[in-house]
């Protein structure tokens, strides 16, 4: 919700900052921020059918590529995939916490829509970073 968006996008922004371009390892740092104000904020836990379950997967792997090489922009496409996996695992989780919470066994079947909206933002994000870097060699 607008309230867990907010807190995270605050986080990335406050280790981003706003003065010349972030290196990959700042941009890897930045989302993990971003996670850790999702569970400091929203009180769910990765496997609670939440936005959680695909942000982990896409936090880890961002890192994981990172540490190895690669620029963040190669990385944050590769950790999207992941997210866009992890939201669609959701739909066999049942929900423990959250909006989705109260329909229970109802919900199985469908991807926790926070997951899924993340999921969507990301691979977004990496569009426009390849379009961006497509035009600066052009």
């Amino acid at each position: 919700s607008g309230v867990l968006w907010g807190a995270l996008l605050t986080a990335v922004g406050g280790r981003l900052g706003d003065t010349g371009r972030p290196g990959s390892e700042t941009v890897a740092a930045a989302m993990r921020d971003g996670y850790d104000a999702l569970i400091q904020l929203g009180g769910a836990s990765p496997g609670d059918k939440t936005m959680l379950d695909a942000m982990l997967p896409f936090v880890e792997e961002l890192q994981r590529r990172v540490t190895d090489g690669e620029s963040w922009q190669t990385s944050w496409r590769a950790a999207a995939e992941k997210a866009t996996e992890a939201a669609r695992a959701t739909a066999d989780m049942r929900p423990k916490v959250g909006r989705a919470r109260p329909l229970a066994e109802r919900s199985i079947g469908t991807p926790d829509a926070g997951a899924t909206s993340l999921a969507m933002i990301a691979h977004t994000v990496a569009d426009c970073f390849a379009r961006k870097s497509e035009g600066e060699t052009s």
